[in-house]
């Protein structure tokens, strides 16, 4: 349970969130002139609902729904060996890699290591012809030479912020918060399930 009082800011409520990926599923079929050839991969574990969020709504628009995936990226981290149990989820790619034009889906974009690592768990897989990356929020800080295509919104942070995307299906609330890290804890996503959501 985190300490509410390390709470700074809520920079994205439900609404914002929605707002967002509509507007990203635009940029999407704009860039891609349509939904055909397109296919979404999320990053578990919020890349993956947001991906399935904008594959609805890229439907609603043009009619045609996107094949999704979901990505594990655990063994494929660069720090995998400092985690002695690492949280494993399940990779799940119902559609041929080889040859397609892949969205990839995460939720906060921030040194850019999680995004090398997906890319190595895709080539292992096939070869996609094309690989865009769709982050509902940019904070700044990168590590690595990788830039998103698609940001629903870029949210300035220092490095001893967590900059954290929580989502009504996994965490029974939708927004994005801002919150300073305790010493020693880990930057980045949230545990699933409300476990550390900030006052609860």
């Amino acid at each position: 349970m985190t300490d509410p009082g390390k709470l700074k800011t809520v920079c994205m409520d439900a609404d914002e969130i929605e707002r967002s990926l509509t507007r990203m599923a635009h940029q999407i079929l704009e860039k891609n002139k349509g939904a055909e050839g397109i296919s979404l991969v999320g990053i578990v574990t919020r890349g993956d609902l947001l991906a399935k969020r904008l594959a609805d709504k890229i439907e609603q628009i043009e009619g045609t729904r996107p094949p999704l995936g979901r990505l594990d990226i655990s063994f494929y981290r660069d720090d995998f060996a400092t985690h002695l149990a690492p949280e494993v989820h399940s990779t799940d790619i119902p559609f041929e890699l080889d040859r397609a034009h892949v969205v990839l889906v995460d939720d906060v974009l921030y040194t850019g290591r999680t995004i090398r690592a997906a890319l190595d768990a895709l080539m292992d897989i096939g070869r996609p012809s094309c690989i865009q990356l769709a982050v509902l929020v940019d904070r700044g800080h990168r590590e690595l030479p990788i830039r998103a295509d698609f940001v629903g919104k870029n949210v300035p942070s220092a490095r001893d912020e967590n900059v954290r995307l929580y989502l009504e299906e996994a965490d029974g609330e939708s927004c994005v918060e801002i919150f300073a890290a305790a010493p020693g804890e880990r930057i980045g996503s949230a545990p699933l399930g409300n476990a550390g959501k900030i006052g609860e």
